[in-house]
């Protein structure tokens, strides 16, 4: 039975697909939600980064949560994501700008040392609030659990070779405003980025990169996923800019798909796209695409093909909301 957790604004949406029905619950109204992370080898466990409640976690698959982390040194978390090499090693980014790692599913944290000292710093700014930054994602490599993969929104992509021991910066390609991040579990190097100045990918671990662009009209792009069965095949959600892909007023988004050298634009064919519709997070479980938009929770079983929505209730107060998280596990 899979479950997809949808981080709202203000609300966690579970939704459990059961016998041809969906089982619904909502949790952590009220809260200002900003990341999620479950581990498919954990599902029990899930994290939800707030911004102003610091670090959230659940140990029953999100009906009750505790706040952990209260060493971490900031209480706004707007990234987490958990190890694919081991579900008790959770890692999360704050604002201002900060790295912290926990090896005991969220029990006791570490702080990773040494982003802010990087000589691009004095140049991270985020413009709503110019005097301060934040790591907007954070992805583990699945082939090498010590390389760590960092975009500070905004100013530079960060790597680390050593499990973030130590850290480099703006490698050459590199977007400067790197919104997610992913990887492939089947190849080796391959990297992609939605940024808001463009897509970018790598197929070297992140060492340089390039920015296949044709086909592809709009170039604030929000998330990004590769089809797990082919790191060709690549999804990334997009608008003309921050306020077409986050404010309701003057929404205007699309998903586009790239298969060898140019992007297609996935208009009609079920994923709701264009005027009034905010940009949309993306997700794969096994060969299936998720997407989450102010318009309601849509799968594809066909890499984006044909979209279907979960027939799960969507409100008007969500009709009004850009997403902030997805997984499906």
């Amino acid at each position: 039975m899979n479950t997809v957790y949808t981080a709202m604004r203000n609300t966690l949406i579970v939704a459990r697909a059961g016998s041809g029905d969906w089982a619904l619950t909502h949790r952590l109204g009220g809260r200002d939600l900003q990341c999620l992370a479950v581990s498919p080898e954990a599902d029990e466990r899930v994290f939800v980064g707030t911004a102003e409640d610091g670090l959230l976690r659940s140990a029953d698959g999100g009906e009750s949560f505790e706040r952990v982390g209260r060493s971490i040194g900031s209480d706004r978390v707007m990234s987490a994501t958990v190890s694919p090499h081991d579900p008790a090693e959770v890692w999360v980014g704050t604002e201002p700008s900060a790295v912290y790692r926990s090896r005991d599913a969220g029990d006791s944290w570490e702080h990773m040392e040494g982003i802010v000292d990087l000589p691009s710093e004095p140049e991270w700014y985020f413009p709503p609030r110019p005097d301060t930054h934040h790591v907007r994602w954070i992805e583990i490599d699945p082939h090498d659990p010590r390389r760590i993969y960092v975009g500070i929104e905004l100013g530079a992509l960060l790597i680390s070779d050593d499990g973030g021991e130590t850290w480099r910066e703006r490698p050459p390609g590199s977007r400067r405003d790197n919104h997610s991040l992913a990887t492939h579990p089947d190849e080796s190097g391959s990297v992609y980025s939605a940024a808001g100045d463009g897509y970018a990918e790598s197929h070297d671990g992140g060492e340089s990169w390039t920015h296949p662009q044709e086909g592809l009209d709009h170039r604030y792009c929000w998330s990004v996923r590769p089809d797990p069965t082919d790191p060709d095949t690549v999804l990334v959600s997009c608008a003309s800019g921050a306020r077409s892909a986050h404010s309701v007023g003057s929404a205007e988004s699309y998903v586009y798909r790239r298969r060898g050298r140019r992007w297609d634009r996935l208009a009609g064919r079920g994923l709701p796209m264009g005027e009034g519709v905010l940009r949309a997070t993306l997700a794969t479980h096994g060969e299936e695409f998720y997407a989450a938009t102010n318009r309601g929770l849509f799968r594809s079983r066909d890499a984006g093909d044909s979209w279907d929505r979960l027939p799960v209730e969507w409100t008007p107060e969500f009709e009004r909301q850009a997403p902030r998280g997805l997984t499906v596990v």
